[in-house]
């Protein structure tokens, strides 16, 4: 039995607690209009890059989602490129800080923030 993905974008539990924790740190987590904004930019070393921003309004072509109590959205040009993406969040040493895990990307570069379909 196979288990077919929705077509949505992904948060993971680390990355969540950093969004709360910014949110808190802007003074906006106890604001429901706030969201987080994903999108792809082109730039980058591999062509495109992520964008993530906190906004409160929304766009006529928004794609909205919800994952892991996180409102995520999203415009419909990026979501071609992001579709079943997970948002992640690394700390340490040698941690990049938040990163997209895209099973879309044909090739991404060494510093995570860029990629190529």
């Amino acid at each position: 039995m196979s288990v077919a993905l929705e077509n949505t974008i992904y948060i993971s539990d680390k990355a969540k607690a950093k969004v709360k924790q910014l949110m808190t740190d802007a003074g906006i987590a106890n604001d429901q209009s706030y969201f987080l904004r994903v999108g792809v930019v082109g730039g980058g070393c591999s062509g495109l890059s992520y964008k993530l921003d906190f906004d409160n309004e929304p766009k006529p072509m928004d794609q909205v989602f919800e994952d892991n109590g996180v409102k995520i959205v999203t415009d419909l040009k990026s979501f071609l490129y992001l579709v079943n993406t997970t948002l992640d969040f690394s700390d340490g040493l040698n941690g990049k800080g938040f990163y997209f895990s895209n099973p879309n990307a044909s090739r991404t570069c060494g510093c995570g923030e860029s990629f190529a379909v």
